[in-house]
């Protein structure tokens, strides 16, 4: 029996892309990259509210936003967060702190202690954690070199495999662009959301790149979706290869 027939798989949170890639492989990290207003955070939350609510204890560490910017973007699309967060389902941690008080003085000296951060809480992270989502780890690469980049992203994945955690680690536009490929490496698969006209209409519209998916039969054309009253949303039929 293949890895493709005994790896266990979890809902994305998106009904018709599990369909497509029969959920997230298990104990694995994907990427997600995108644009800014391309759906990152939104797909990030789909996936940590089901996951959490199937009974996996999640952990949402955000980078940016608070836990109020977070509840404020679930009630907008309807989703109450409350319940599985008192009952200890799902944790959210945030980095957007420690990330303000940082001066442009102290940058020199403090960006080795921020990406420090990500390694201090994966400790905090608790023991029967089987969801991670990282949201977005761009906000703490600073200015690593590829050499720096690669080291940190490496340990960081492996440590999540260790641990059998299957993860989402969210890169924003600017650092997908600097360091993707170092990162398409480390990573069990990948998915890049991407805002365009359409060449035939002339209209805005949102593409998602299955990139690459290990052990996983994937569409080779671009997945077209939107962001309606429920979040992410498949809108078309897929081919495979």
């Amino acid at each position: 029996m293949g890895e493709l027939e005994k790896l266990q798989r979890i809902s994305t949170g998106i009904k018709d892309l599990d369909e497509i890639l029969g959920g997230f492989p298990v104990g694995r990290s994907i990427l997600i990259t995108g644009d800014a207003g391309s759906g990152k955070t939104i797909m990030s939350l789909q996936f940590a509210i089901k996951s959490a609510e199937n009974g996996l204890r999640t952990v949402y560490i955000t980078t940016e936003e608070d836990e109020t910017d977070l509840n404020f973007q679930c009630n907008s699309f309807g989703w109450n967060i409350a319940p599985l967060i008192e009952d200890g389902r799902l944790k959210i941690m945030s980095l957007a702190a420690t990330r303000a008080i940082i001066t442009e003085a102290e940058i020199k000296i403090g960006i080795e202690s921020i990406n420090q951060d990500i390694e201090r809480l994966l400790e905090e992270v608790p023991p029967d954690t089987r969801v991670l989502i990282i949201d977005n780890l761009g906000s703490h690469t600073g200015n690593l070199t590829p050499y720096e980049f690669r080291n940190r992203f490496d340990f960081f994945v492996y440590k999540l495999k260790e641990r059998n955690i299957t993860s989402l680690i969210i890169l924003d536009s600017a650092t997908a662009r600097e360091f993707n490929e170092i990162a398409l490496f480390s990573v069990y698969g990948a998915i890049n959301l991407i805002k365009r006209e359409n060449p035939y209409t002339g209209r805005r519209e949102r593409v998602m790149d299955i990139v690459k998916m290990r052990s996983t039969r994937t569409p080779v054309d671009f997945i077209p979706y939107r962001i309606g009253e429920n979040g992410i949303e498949i809108i078309e039929k897929v081919k495979y290869e």
